[in-house]
């Protein structure tokens, strides 16, 4: 049927329906049918024209759609579609079609519905439909769209897709047209506000895009009438016409301004606000399409855009309102179109090379991957089969560990917190974070339809959790798969498959690509650096995210992507000479392809012997138990060590130094799959299905554990998994495989070029060196000399290294195992190596392999902590090549010597052992070996040697015993060893392995016979060297060697030499051979047998003792220098040689070793001893080296005393005693030697004294710092003050004189710090007696002659010092220290203390008799002797009670009194002495000397007596008597001489200051403040104190001793009084001086009374308090001061007016009142109040005026005051009488002259008031 006959269908319908209701519409329907029928063409033509009967046909149609009948509305609308179809409607009817729809689209669904399929017929129909028309019509659809019914607003969004891309194609269209009206043309305002000229079509298409762009972003749009869009709408929308039209836009600018100007403002606002999934999404897609199309022509908006999505997938940002993190679904979408948009990337950092973008991408994904641990599983093959969770997890935290500490990035390490089984979940809480559930596959993690494409959803879909972290290992995959298929291709033809030219070699190991070298022009150089750019700026994001990846549960093909990749960046690494991320790849490849924790498990795994249960199989799937299979490589594992293999192995010739990562993972890979692989073999086969679907026979492959980590597909899925074949990265995975391809690795390096063949030799040395190291107990570097004790190589036989060293990582996080190894893998490839490369060793510069080669061989010999199995596998193999390399070697050319010097440094080398290390077996061992390699040599090859005899001597040697060498001082010293040539100490006889020693040097003598029967074509260098080495033999302990080369081969030797003689010329040459031979006779002087030394010495010396009378003095001198300093030499050697000789054995009779050696040392001493006193004026003195020689002797003795044991130091002293005194009796001509003699011994002497004074700290610095210091005993220290004693004796006779001071001096100190040694073992008691040393050391004082200038102030010096030794110096003896352990050495004898009690007490007196003795010179006092006899007695007075007691079984008086008597003898003469000798002493020694004084004083004075409480009563008063005697002298011998202008004020003031401290009574209450002390000027003098914030009822703390204080209250009244007439001027100053602080004392006690007694009220006083007040009256009123003396003490100079004060003019009645009134001068030009003032202060009561007030407030209190019966006696102001000056008042008892009388504070304060008021004149 024909559109025409469906719109006459229609038309009657609509006739029908209305003929009722709407009869007008019947009427025109009608009317329009009877136009149809009677012409259809031409009435459809007429429409189409706008012809007359348009109107008729087209009336009924809108008169329907304007009736409100939804039926008729609907045929009506279906009319017009059929009129629309016949293209019968004119265009002036458009408009109003539109209108009528739009009226009637409140109808109806159905009519929505009809609109919707009319407009689309009319706008596609009607071209004309365009501009304000077409912005109608598509406002129709918008409205329709937003409509609630969902049929409806799909329709009309369906239908606005179609119309808004039939607009853009109508451009598209109009663009292909040639030529376009200008009329139809239309000025259009573009975004940036720029103008132009567009078509008619191209403006609609601009103006509905720029209105979706605004709708959009919510704005007004400019073209269509519509307020609102939804957003999503309008997306879809955009991104529709994007999709389909972008070439379109790429050629319209004023598209792309709208693009850039609307559409991406628009995105970035959309991604920055809260995440909506629909709106989100549809944005995502439209940014999507924009990088895809545009990147090229919106770079900047690009780079944005890509800047934000990164950010989206780094999930480093929040929604804009910042209280919530985005989605996840945002981060899907932004990877999901990353993945698709990764050739972009290509594009845009080629144009941009080194951008952020990359690298920002690159980490974004790596954070992304690493962010879930726990969702993406741990792969429990990644870190081998047979290993406990436990393990696994600490091989997660060490592999995270490792990797950061490597510096690449890792973020392994995040995951140690997410391993965790049912073993561990307990203690670590992160049950369920890993479990078979977790993973990553495609089949599992994948969605069915991207998210991205999930346009329908209103909300975001369900999104697998683990499918965005399989998405981000797509994205990596592919980037590093790119790279490969770039760069590969281009390597290969650059470097490998370049032109050659003829003669080039094949080059079998290239090198990598230096892209400088190319030319810079070509694109394919310009890509290669873009790639390199990347990979440098990504690498590290790259190599964190696939070393976390692959460590994950992945599928099978996962995994094989991810291991792809790893290769892949590995190639592209090396390729382009980026070696520091190549070695990070490999070092990672590393890590996961021998896991540590697998090494480690195997040096700990046991075979279980049970049976396996089905309970014991479910507790270890739990992960409940330690893995019961053994541990080994998975297949995933060795997956990675064939890639690494196969990586290196591409990758040769461009390793350089990272070889030692790639060897060191090969060598852990030797030892699982061969040491422990084997062994798991046998013990254990799996027997569950592989995933190629074979059973497994290999410990390497855990199939059951592969079974949980091949992804979530389903169970139809999985059954058929185990049938698809296999990747060839899977293939080939057994252990034989994987081995044969790391040996193809090593054979591939005899196709290296040298420089990197050194590199890979190097690097298997630098990792044999490390294993080896971790391997050993000493962490040194190799190389070094063996050291130790032997208890520390008994211990280092074994593999275990030391606990710090078990947790050692390597670069590539290798554990080492800790199972002894057969042997070590770095040592065994390098010997195959060098065997491949003989040639290259031989005819190559050594730099390039063998000295590498050999020294490294040799530094695993050396080191002595090394397993034994190592050492002596490198000797083998160091060995065998050192074998093949003479037999290989031309003998023409020039190499030959120097091959062979090459030879037989290194054999020496591992035949001598290094200096000072104790032998082994393992070294003896290492030994014989080298030896017999020598023997297979000379056999061999020795006919052909020209070089290297005096290494072949040396390494016979060495395995012989050696003499000591000469250690002597003199350098003349002709001993058998000093002709030896140096060479390192050999190891002494008596090795831990007898056996071995003896094989030892019966293979090297087998040597040296072969040598013995050439002899004759021995050079004299080297007969000299075969000389020595027979000696050497000569001395072992074999006794048919030592007979043998004895009598045999020296004498055979010695037979060769007497024919040489024959020659004239060669005589003195062969000469001095032959006694050379002679002299090793000599050594068995020092055989290490005893016996044989101690025979030998008594039999050399008898001799020289029995002939010495015939013998000429050319004899002499080589008896001496050749024979006596020689054997000294060696036997002190050996005696010093034991270093760690047992001390606890010194002092006892156990015979050691060491005993023997100071016995033959002892035996020789007192034999030179006896042949020096014999012959030394007759012949020794004689010679001409006497001196020298003398020299020597004493230098033998003075080391024997400081560095031998100390049972050898009294010998040696009475050696050089008896020669000392044997010097005496020399003749007159030789007084010039004797006295050298003597000088000599006094410089030992000082030497040795050196050494006691540093208390043995200090060693000479020719001293072998190894000697450990030995204490010097107490006997040592007698004999070595005898012979100070003997020198002095023998000097004083041949000079006549004593010492000069200089020398005294130093003898003084010597002698003091013999007396003060602080660490004899054998000290005596000294508390009641001197111990022999201070008896001895006394005893050379006494010897002194004080007669000398100086010597008397030295002696009393050090005297002085002696006496407080008891106090400063006494010390507990220690135990003594075993010099092995270091720990004290345990006795039952009670611990000893040195006292110097005796000492001190026989000082003190001595210096009272010394001062007499010299009192009379100045130098003791100008000196500073005096000042320093004083200061030592001042401490034990100051110490009193607390000083030690003066004997232990006698009863001799305490120290302090001592000390306390001697002092007050020497102050009693010290006084007048100093006033006698006058100018002789400076007055600062006259300061100093009355400073001690008073110090002294003061001690005594002030001294702690609390201790005497505890005395009886009787004792205390005794102890009080003797105190007596300080005051007393006080008074007398000091008081009277303080007064001397020399004498400075402060210490008379220091004096007051003691006698107020020693005065009180009590202790005041620290809370209460007495006031101060008046002021000196007097202007306040009479001024009434305040005491009204004064006041305590504290009771306060009573002194001990009361009476002293008043005894020193009366001193200090005596000393201020005016009683003595004698020395009238000197006591004036003292008492002005003294006046302030007595003035302060009653101050003090009045005013503190008058206070507390009106806070108390009728509280009553301490009695002390009330004695101390009534005293205080008592004195102050019996008080007569000095006239003037309170002026002169508050004047500017006390001391300068205490003797007169000054005067002014005045008139004559004034001088005449003040003369007759004061008998002294006033100043009378004062105020009268100043006047009166001065004239008191003048008077000899003006203490009371002083006090004026303080006495009124006493005398005016009105409660009971204070009173007390006591004895009156004479006033302190009489005058003394005749005879009383030298005799004390303190103390004194008054008893018997006085009269007991009552007296009361207040009457003595009125009473002092009254003796004021009489002073002044005042009426009675």
């Amino acid at each position: 049927m024909s559109s025409l006959a469906f719109l006459v269908t229609e038309l009657q319908s609509l006739a029908s329906e209305t003929r009722r209701k709407h009869p007008e519409i019947r009427e025109a329907a009608e009317k329009s049918l009877s136009i149809l029928r009677s012409s259809p063409e031409q009435a459809t033509a007429s429409l189409a024209s706008d012809g007359p009967q348009s109107d008729d046909l087209l009336r009924p149609v809108f008169m329907g759609c304007a009736t409100k009948n939804s039926k008729v509305v609907a045929i009506s609308l279906g009319s017009l579609q059929r009129l629309i179809a016949l293209k019968a409607v004119p265009q002036s009817a458009v408009p109003l079609i539109i209108s009528t729809m739009t009226d009637a689209m409140s109808q109806g669904v159905d009519i929505q519905l009809r609109i919707l399929q009319t407009l689309v017929s009319l706008i596609t129909n009607f071209e004309a439909v365009s501009g304000d028309l077409l912005g109608d019509a598509l406002l129709l659809c918008f409205k329709l769209q937003d409509s609630r019914i969902a049929v409806v607003s799909s329709t009309a969004a369906a239908t606005l897709r179609q119309l808004v891309m039939f607009v853009v194609d109508k451009m598209v269209d109009e663009d292909r047209r040639e030529n376009i009206d200008p009329e139809s043309l239309v000025s259009t305002i573009l975004p940036d506000g720029s103008t132009k000229l567009l078509g008619p079509y191209a403006r609609d298409a601009f103006s509905v895009f720029e209105d979706l762009c605004l709708l959009a972003n919510a704005e007004k749009p400019h073209f269509l009438k519509l307020d609102y869009l939804h957003k999503t709408f309008a997306l879809e929308l955009i991104e529709s016409v994007l999709t389909n039209y972008h070439d379109l836009f790429r050629k319209h600018p004023e598209l792309l301004l709208l693009l850039q100007h609307h559409l991406c403002p628009l995105l970035l606002k959309a991604l920055s606000e809260r995440p909506v999934f629909p709106l989100t999404l549809r944005g995502t897609r439209v940014i999507f399409l924009l990088l895809k199309q545009f990147s090229f022509e919106l770079k900047t908006e690009a780079e944005v855009f890509l800047m934000l999505l990164i950010r989206m997938i780094g999930d480093d940002t929040e929604s804009i309102d910042h209280t919530s993190p985005r989605p996840p679904w945002t981060r899907v979408l932004a990877l999901e179109i990353m993945q698709l948009i990764r050739n972009i990337w290509d594009r845009y950092d080629a144009q941009q090379p080194g951008s952020k973008v990359f690298s920002s991408l690159i980490s974004a994904l790596k954070r992304l991957l690493t962010e879930k641990p726990a969702l993406l599983g741990v792969s429990s093959q990644m870190f081998g089969v047979g290993v406990s969770a436990h393990a696994v997890g600490e091989g997660l935290s060490a592999s995270g560990s490792g990797s950061s500490s490597s510096g690449y990035g890792l973020d392994v390490g995040g995951m140690a917190g997410m391993v965790a089984t049912a073993a561990s979940a307990t203690v670590s809480g992160v049950v369920g974070m890993m479990g078979s559930g977790g993973g990553l596959s495609v089949q599992g993690s994948a969605m069915k339809l991207q998210c991205i494409d999930q346009l329908d959803k209103a909300d975001s879909p369900p999104i697998p959790e683990s499918y965005i972290y399989l998405l981000g290992v797509q994205c990596i995959v592919s980037l590093c798969e790119g790279f490969a298929s770039f760069t590969g291709p281009l390597y290969t033809s650059i470097v490998i498959q370049k032109p050659r030219t003829a003669g080039d070699p094949l080059i079998r190991a290239p090198p990598a690509l230096d892209l400088s070298s190319l030319p810079q022009d070509e694109p394919s150089t310009r890509h290669l650096l873009i790639v390199r750019s990347m990979i440098e700026n990504g690498w590290p994001a790259l190599l964190a995210a696939l070393s976390f990846i692959i460590s994950t549960s992945l599928s099978d093909d996962l995994f094989v992507d991810v291991l792809t990749s790893y290769q892949a960046m590995t190639h592209v690494s090396g390729m382009l000479a980026l070696s520091t991320p190549r070695d990070a790849f490999f070092t990672s490849l590393a890590k996961f392809a021998i896991p540590s924790r697998v090494v480690s498990s195997l040096d700990t795994y046991f075979e279980p012997s049970t049976p396996r249960t089905a309970s014991a199989s479910i507790t270890e799937n739990l992960g409940l138990t330690g893995p019961t299979q053994p541990p080994g490589l998975s297949e995933r594992n060795l997956a990675c060590l064939k890639v690494l293999v196969g990586s290196a192995l591409f990758l040769a010739g461009s390793l350089g130094e990272s070889w030692y990562g790639i060897l060191e993972t090969l060598q852990n890979a030797d030892y699982v799959l061969t040491v422990k692989g084997s062994q798991a073999v046998s013990s254990r086969r799996a027997s569950t299905l592989g995933p190629g679907g074979f059973q497994s026979n290999r410990s390497v492959s855990a199939p059951s554990q592969q079974q949980g980590e091949h992804g979530k597909a389903s169970s139809s899925g999985a059954s058929q998994h185990h049938f698809t074949p296999r990747h060839p990265l899977l293939t080939d995975l057994d252990g034989e495989s994987v081995q044969s391809a790391i040996q193809r690795l090593f054979d591939a390096s005899k196709n290296l070029e040298d420089t990197a063949f050194h590199d890979f030799v190097n690097a298997l040395c630098k990792l044999s060196s490390e294993m080896v190291g971790m391997q050993s107990d000493n962490s040194g570097m190799l190389g070094g000399g063996e050291s130790g004790s032997l208890d520390d190589m008994q211990s280092s036989a074994t593999l275990s290294p030391r606990s710090e060293l078990a947790h050692r990582r390597r670069v590539s996080g290798i554990h080492l195992p800790r199972t002894l190894r057969s042997g070590d893998f770095g040592v065994d490839r390098l010997g195959g190596v060098a065997m491949l490369n003989i040639h290259r060793l031989i005819y190559r510069s050594p730099d390039i392999a063998w000295n590498t080669t050999t020294s490294h061989l040799l530094s695993i010999i050396g080191l002595p902590f090394a397993p034994q199995p190592i050492r002596v596998q490198a000797a083998r193999i160091l060995d065998e090549i050192l074998v093949v390399v003479p037999r290989s070697l031309s003998s023409t050319g020039d190499l030959q010597a120097t091959v062979q010097r090459r030879v037989l440094d290194v054999l020496a080398q591992q035949v001598i052992p290094p200096e000072n290390v104790p032998s082994t077996s393992t070294s003896v061992e290492l030994r014989r070996m080298g030896l017999e390699t020598l023997h297979q040599i000379l056999q061999a090859s020795g006919h052909t040697f020209v070089v290297g005899w005096e290494t072949i001597f040396e390494m016979l040697g060495s395995v012989c015993k050696p003499p000591p060498p000469s250690r002597t001082v003199s350098v003349d010293s002709m001993s058998t060893l000093s002709l030896e040539p140096s060479r390192p100490r050999p190891l002494p006889l008596g090795h831990g392995n007898e056996r071995g020693y003896t094989a030892l040097v019966k293979i090297a003598f087998q040597s040296l016979k072969l040598v013995c029967d050439a002899v004759s074509s021995l050079s004299p260098e080297h007969l000299r060297l075969c000389i020595s080495t027979l000696g050497q033999f000569g001395r072992q302990a074999d006794t048919n060697i030592a007979l043998t080369a004895a009598e045999s081969l020296l004498w055979s030797v010695s037979d060769s030499i007497q024919a040489k003689r024959k020659d004239v010329e060669k005589e003195p040459e062969y000469s001095s051979l032959w006694m050379s031979l002679l002299l090793e006779v000599l050594g068995l002087c020092t055989d290490a047998r005893a016996e044989v030394r101690v025979g030998a010495i008594q039999t050399l010396f008898r001799a020289m003792q029995l002939y010495g009378a015939t013998l000429s003095l050319e004899t002499w001198d080589e008896c001496i220098w050749k024979i006596t300093f020689p054997l000294l030499d060696a036997i002190s050697v050996e005696t010093r040689r034991h270093t760690q000789a047992s001390s606890q054995n010194t002092l006892t009779s156990i015979q050691t070793p060491d005993k023997a050696w100071d016995e033959s040392k002892t035996l020789a001493l007192q034999s030179i001893g006896s042949i020096i006193n014999d012959f030394l004026t007759t012949k020794i003195m004689r010679l001409d080296s006497f001196t020298k020689a003398w020299t020597v002797f004493v230098g033998h003795i003075q080391d024997t005393v400081l560095l031998d044991r100390r049972t050898l130091s009294p010998p040696a002293l009475l050696c050089l005693e008896k020669a000392i005194k044997a010097s005496a009796s020399a003749e007159s001509t030789l007084a010039p030697k004797v006295a050298e003699s003597w000088e000599c011994a006094w410089k030992a002497c000082d030497q040795i004294g050196s050494a006691i004074l540093q208390g043995g700290k200090s060693l000479p610095s020719n001293v072998d710092a190894r000697l450990l210091y030995r204490p010097f005993t107490q006997e040592s220290l007698v004999a070595f003050v005898e012979v100070i004693r003997s020198t002095r004796t023998i000097s004083r006779a041949l000079d006549g004189v004593e010492w000069p001071l200089e020398r005294l001096t130093r003898l003084m100190a010597i002698l003091k710090g013999v007396l003060t040694y602080p660490n004899s073992p054998d000290y005596r008691p000294d508390v009641d007696g001197l111990t022999p040393v201070q008896a001895a050391v006394m005893n050379a004082i006494e010897d002194i002659d004080l007669s000398s200038t100086g010597s008397p102030s030295l002696v009393m010096r050090d005297l002085s010092e002696y006496a407080t030794l008891p106090f400063l110096a006494s010390f507990d003896v220690q135990p003594a220290l075993n010099l092995v352990s270091g720990s004290p050495i345990k006795s039952t004898v009670p611990q000893k203390r040195i006292t110097y009690i005796g000492l001190s007490k026989k000082a003190m007196p001595l210096l009272v008799d010394l001062y007499i003795q010299f009192e009379k010179k100045a130098d003791i006092y100008v000196d500073g002797t005096l000042e320093a006899v004083l200061s030592a007695y001042a401490i034990p007075v100051k110490l009193k009670y607390d000083c030690p007691a003066p004997s232990k079984f006698g009863n001799d008086l305490p120290l302090w009194k001592t000390a306390t008597t001697s002092f007050l003898r020497i102050v009693k003469e010290c006084a007048q002495q100093m006033k006698n000798l006058g100018d002789d002493i400076p007055d600062e020694r006259i300061e100093g000397i009355w400073r001690q004084v008073i110090e002294v004083f003061r001690g005594g004075i002030l001294a702690d007596c609390s201790a005497a409480e505890n005395f009886s009563l009787d004792v205390q008063e005794a102890e009080e008597n003797f105190d007596l005697a300080l005051i007393a002298a006080l008074e007398i011998d000091v008081v009277p001489h303080l007064g001397d202008m020399k004498v400075p004020d402060y210490l008379v003031t220091q004096l007051a200051k003691m006698l107020y401290r020693g005065s009180q009574l009590y202790d005041p209450d620290p809370s209460f403040s007495p006031p101060g002390s008046p002021s000196m000027n007097g202007s306040h003098t009479l001024e009434k104190v305040g005491m009204e914030n004064h006041g305590s009822t504290s009771w306060g703390n009573l002194v001990p001793r009361e009476r002293f204080s008043y005894w020193c209250f009366d001193l200090l009244f005596l000393i201020c009084s005016d009683v003595s007439k004698d020395q009238e001027l000197q006591r004036k100053k003292v008492a002005t001086l003294c006046l302030p602080s007595l003035l302060d004392r009653c101050h003090t006690t009045m005013i503190g009374y008058v206070a507390d007694e009106s806070l108390r009220g009728h509280l009553p006083f301490p009695r002390v308090r009330e004695d101390e007040l009534l005293y205080v009256l008592r004195k102050l009123l019996e008080l007569r001061l000095w006239p003037g003396t309170l002026w002169a003490a508050w004047s500017d100079s006390p001391s300068r007016h205490s003797a007169s004060q000054p005067s002014e003019s005045a008139s004559y009645f004034v001088t005449y009142f003040v003369f007759t009134f004061l008998d002294e001068a006033v100043d009378v030009s004062l105020s009268p109040s100043a006047l009166v003032a001065d004239v008191v202060k003048r008077s000899s009561v003006a203490h009371l005026f002083h006090t004026y007030s303080t006495l009124c407030e006493i005398a005016s209190i009105p409660r009971k005051m204070p009173s007390a019966w006591v004895t009156t006696h004479s006033s302190l102001s009489s005058p003394a009488v005749a005879g009383e000056a030298h005799r004390s008042r303190i103390g004194a008892s008054d008893k018997e002259n006085g009269k007991v009388v009552e007296v009361d504070a207040r009457v003595l304060a009125r009473e002092c008031l009254k003796t004021i008021g009489k002073e002044i004149g005042a009426a009675r």
